[in-house]
């Protein structure tokens, strides 16, 4: 395999590029947008053809460069479906596969720095690539984006420490110049989460860990909600005078309260996979279950009501919207943190 590491100083991240040495095809994790130019000439000197720009989860600190190299090279964006974000064009889940060439990178949700982390680990185990959920001998803040530090502590223990003890580790941060460390490294050495830490004393040491306030993210979230295309704040409006919506990365959405009120005037399409329906957070009452990859079928259906999409936590939700859009419908809205925040109101649930 073709592997490259390189880094952005600005905001000490590091981005990382791997291709298939055979077909060529490549992807490249948590890209800078202030580097894609030095991205760019790096896959056209190695002669590659970029599949894949993957975020392993929406940065506070940097912009992301995917949305301008899938301008630049064509490649599809990719982020946690529970990252809420409806700008990229594939959304992934735990379990799920990153294929490039003879190569696989396997999802593995890593949440607690943010509530949509993911990390990407080569299927023979010999490389991890944890963001934030777990750093050389520290990782991510949990105190901004639905961070969570019960959350981050399982996910380290329960996705990345459970792997061979000699996978590498590669971060998206690093502030001292180390490149990468390994999975018994941190187990042994990791101050926050190794040395048999207990879930209790991590929580203490985050809760107390005072940091400041995130120099870039007014900047560099509002853009990587949009994969890192500069956008305007929008304000709440009314469109078409048919209800109340705010704009969150440009997609019309509504609440699961503004739901319950209004639920007998809307068409309500869940677009998740049927099997998510009857799972854990259960489904709306009187919900049309169509999945994403099906959603242009909701389009024909002759139906004057508005349409409120639904999924796990807003992403696919907001890109069955922008699809929708595309095909003309435009009485149609997401339901903002879909079944999640419904549950966390504690609203009618149907399994």
């Amino acid at each position: 395999m073709i592997f490259r590491q390189l880094f952005d100083a600005e905001s000490s991240t590091y981005t990382y590029l791997l291709a298939d040495a055979l077909t060529r095809e490549a992807v490249i994790i948590d890209s800078v947008l202030e580097q894609v130019e030095r991205d760019v000439t790096i896959v056209r000197d190695l002669g590659l053809r970029l599949l894949y720009a993957l975020d392993t989860h929406v940065h506070a600190d940097h912009v992301t460069g995917a949305g301008a190299l899938r301008e630049r090279l064509g490649c599809k964006t990719v982020l946690s479906e529970r990252a809420g974000v409806g700008c990229a064009d594939l959304l992934v889940k735990q379990d799920d596969i990153i294929a490039f060439g003879q190569e696989r990178l396997q999802v593995r949700e890593t949440p607690g720095h943010t509530s949509g982390c993911i990390s990407y680990v080569t299927v023979d185990y010999a490389m991890a690539f944890t963001g934030d959920a777990l750093l050389i001998r520290g990782c991510g803040r949990t105190d901004f984006q639905g961070g969570d530090a019960h959350a981050l502590y399982q996910s380290v223990h329960r996705q990345l420490f459970t792997l061979p003890p000699t996978t590498l580790i590669y971060p998206a941060h690093d502030y001292q110049g180390r490149t990468a460390s390994t999975v018994n490294e941190e187990l042994r050495l990791n101050p926050r989460l190794g040395y048999g830490k207990t879930e209790a004393g991590f929580v203490e040491i985050m809760k107390n860990l005072q940091l400041a306030y995130p120099r870039q993210i007014d900047v560099a979230l509002p853009r990587n909600l949009h994969c890192g295309t500069a956008v305007q704040a929008a304000e709440p409006q009314l469109i078409s005078g048919w209800y109340p919506v705010m704009s969150a990365a440009g997609v019309p959405e509504v609440t699961p309260e503004w739901v319950v009120e209004h639920q007998a005037e809307v068409r309500l399409v869940d677009v998740r996979e049927p099997d998510e329906l009857i799972g854990e957070l259960g489904h709306i009452n009187g919900v049309e279950a169509v999945p994403l990859a099906a959603i242009a079928t909701a389009a024909q259906k002759e139906d004057p009501r508005p349409m409120i999409t639904v999924c796990r936590s807003g992403g696919r939700s907001a890109q069955a919207v922008r699809v929708l859009h595309g095909l003309g419908v435009e009485r149609v809205a997401s339901m903002r943190g879909g079944m999640s925040a419904w549950n966390q109101a504690a609203l009618p649930v149907r399994r």
